[in-house]
């Protein structure tokens, strides 16, 4: 009986040395998850602009807020920039999965938008040319995005989207909606891809709205219905600063239980001014 309790004794230090080593090996994993984590939340903190342009009766804002257990940072962005025209730029995008690598191709598909804007025609050939310029460097990933430009001399906002959730806008007349809009394809998927403009004149007073999926879906909450309290939102608060619109619509983002990043980007514009 004695060889036989040594034996068994044996084959338990066996499994405890083993438990030992994938415990170790786990240890090293989840280490490394929280250091790819926490490398993509950084890139993202400094992806995001410190601040956007305005212009007089046109005031912005923008929140983001990261995903709830960090597993799903990395994707989202917001920009805001003057164009040589005189005109501004502004973008808000997603892009496909997370971590590490999603981030920098945030930061690609950014740079992007921004470098083919200051010469492009429309907010349809910005995105028709950012997507060649993604497609040319070969990568697996691919992302949504909406460019807006806002013309200070016609007074109306341009706006192209490739596969990106509708933007959103309420006036002071009580007028409110989401924008109907073609769209296309999202940035990185097909060459040759094309990108309807939408033009709407800013007649009345009010608030041009872009988010990303995250505030408007959840797991067991449709995009229309995050849609529709949005719009809500927008409306009861078009007389609101840009600033506390942004946050009152970001809180939406709670009420739908998201588990990815989320981003808002207000234009608060004044009514169109007087022809001389």
């Amino acid at each position: 009986m004695i060889p036989h309790r040594s034996s068994r004794s044996a084959t338990a230090d066996d499994l405890l040395t083993r438990l030992g080593r994938l415990t170790a090996q786990a240890r090293e994993g989840a280490e490394l998850h929280q250091a790819r984590v926490e490398l993509a939340e950084a890139l993202q903190r400094e992806i995001l602009p410190a601040s956007l342009p305005a212009l007089p009766g046109l005031r912005t804002a923008a929140r983001y807020a990261p995903a709830r257990h960090g597993l799903s940072v990395g994707g989202d962005w917001y920009d805001g920039f003057a164009l040589p025209s005189g005109a501004l730029g502004f973008s808000i995008g997603d892009v496909e999965g997370h971590d590490v690598e999603a981030a920098a191709f945030m930061g690609q598909v950014r740079i992007a938008v921004r470098a083919v804007a200051a010469s492009a025609a429309d907010p349809g050939e910005v995105l028709r040319r950012a997507n060649e310029l993604l497609l040319s460097v070969d990568c697996d990933l691919f992302a949504t995005c909406t460019f807006v430009r806002f013309d200070p001399v016609a007074w109306e906002i341009q706006s192209a989207r490739a596969g990106h959730v509708p933007g959103l806008w309420a006036t002071a007349d009580g007028a409110y909606g989401v924008v109907e809009d073609e769209g296309g394809l999202p940035l990185g998927m097909l060459p040759g891809s094309e990108y309807p403009v939408t033009r709407r004149p800013l007649t009345a007073a009010g608030s041009f709205v872009l988010v990303t999926d995250g505030v408007v879906e959840g797991p067991s909450f449709p995009i229309e219905d995050g849609l529709a309290r949005v719009a809500e939102v927008i409306r009861a608060g078009v007389d609101t600063e840009p600033g506390a619109l942004a946050a009152e619509v970001m809180k939406v983002a709670d009420s739908t239980g998201h588990e990815d990043d989320a981003a808002v980007l207000v234009l608060r514009h004044d009514a169109a001014p007087p022809r001389t």
